[in-house]
């Protein structure tokens, strides 16, 4: 059976969307490759992800991945020294241009920030508004309501799985794991499937263990041929539709060269099985990356050390 890796290309800011989104769609469509695109939509409010700064691990990683290089300074001012633009009424046209091309496109979140540094810790009411807001965002570029939901940088709560259900999402990629499974929260299994991005991103891998710009692709590469699938592999606008395009499109080349499918994550969601393993989802710390994002647990809680 021909290996499926579907491509989810995580869009977090304004420069993000007005020039690693059209170069992605130029490159994509180049390769006759399919993806699924997920919006931020909201206010741009980067600059006030540099609070993190004290977290463990994030000085490490900006220091890693050159971040203003690949951000822009005007970027990382924007919810600071800069008001903070919104995403979706500056850059609608070119959303649009997505959804024109035929690629999915879904929600990432409203506000990139907000979410990923407070939602853990939030309120149905506090999760309920900000999704939303997201929606209805979504529907004033789109004309239409969203169906998938991919967390801003794979964070959630247990309110999260029901609002998806509440919201008409057909399923989720909130989560990291090794395959496609029904979240559980509380003792109940969760509605809308989860497709856990499967495969380490290109800037938890740059820096470490001699990975460079330069051989990235080969990491990544020899990572999804040794792991089964079906993949789901995680990139950004910012990053690889940006300064790492280059490195980006030789997994590309690496992956269609091997016989690869890819594939937009709807196209794994239609052929799921009728019914899928349930399994708990944790927080916990993952190498490359700062915080404690949402996991799937696979090994059985009772032979859990």
């Amino acid at each position: 059976m021909t290996e499926r890796i579907a491509l989810k290309v995580d869009v977090d800011t304004l420069r993000g969307t007005l020039e690693g989104v059209p170069a992605l769609l130029a490159l994509l469509a180049r390769h006759r490759v399919n993806a699924t695109f997920l919006f931020s939509l909201g206010p741009d409010n980067t600059g006030r992800a540099l609070r993190r700064i004290f977290r463990p691990g994030f000085l490490n990683k900006v220091l890693r991945t050159s971040v203003a290089a690949n951000y822009g300074l005007k970027t990382l001012c924007y919810g600071t020294l800069l008001p903070a633009p919104n995403i979706s009424e500056r850059a609608c046209d070119v959303m649009r241009s997505v959804r024109d091309a035929g690629f999915e496109v879904g929600v990432h979140c409203h506000d990139h920030v907000l979410w990923q540094d407070h939602v853990a810790a939030q309120s149905y009411a506090w999760t309920r508004e900000q999704m939303q807001l997201a929606v209805a965002a979504f529907q004033r570029v789109f004309g239409e309501r969203p169906k998938v939901h991919g967390a801003a940088g794979w964070q959630m709560n247990e309110h999260v799985p029901q609002l998806e259900a509440e919201l008409g999402f057909d399923y989720a990629s909130d989560t990291r794991g090794s395959s496609p499974f029904r979240p559980l929260f509380a003792g109940e299994a969760a509605f809308c499937p989860q497709l856990p991005t499967t495969l380490p991103t290109f800037d938890e891998v740059i820096g470490l263990d001699g990975c460079t710009e330069q051989n990235v692709a080969d990491v990544l590469f020899e990572h999804s041929r040794t792991h089964p699938g079906p993949h789901v592999f995680t990139l950004h606008a910012e990053l690889e539709g940006m300064r790492l395009r280059p490195a980006f499109e030789r997994l590309l080349q690496l992956w269609l060269a091997q016989g690869v499918q890819l594939c937009s994550m709807r196209d794994l969601y239609m052929n799921l099985p009728p019914e899928l393993p349930t399994y708990p989802v944790e927080f916990g710390e993952l190498a490359g990356r700062s915080g404690r994002l949402a996991r799937q647990v696979t090994v059985p809680l009772e032979r859990r050390d």
